[in-house]
């Protein structure tokens, strides 16, 4: 398995960034998928974004445009650029990886956006 620790939440204004960071606690290079999770109050937890070994990314309509995901093997950290925040990405941000069998959690950080 692979330790993650998610940092970076906190709470800003709307239209405010935040820069969400997952280190690993091995290398995340053989790792096939990594990504970013959402859980708001009463909602079911909703992928995010992704990002493969290779590179490629994909986005939640609702974030596109706005939020970047990436990921830096050497640091074995995965990044979310969140700009231009609304109240409706209030939630607890969870980052997940995939791969080699391993399907692991991180404990999740919590962004708050107030209007």
């Amino acid at each position: 398995q692979v330790q993650l620790v998610e940092s970076g939440g906190g709470l800003v204004q709307a239209g405010g960034s935040l820069r969400l960071s997952c280190a690993a606690s091995r290398s995340i290079f053989p790792l096939s998928v990594m990504g970013w999770y959402r859980q708001a109050p009463g909602k079911q937890r909703e992928s995010v974004a992704s990002i493969t070994r290779g590179g490629s990314t994909d986005y939640a309509d609702s974030v596109k445009g706005r939020f970047t995901i990436s990921r830096d093997n050497a640091k074995n950290t995965m990044y979310l650029q969140m700009n231009s925040l609304k109240p409706e990405d209030t939630a607890v941000y969870y980052c997940n990886a995939q791969g080699l069998g391993i399907n692991s959690w991180g404990q999740g950080t919590q962004v708050t956006v107030s209007s």
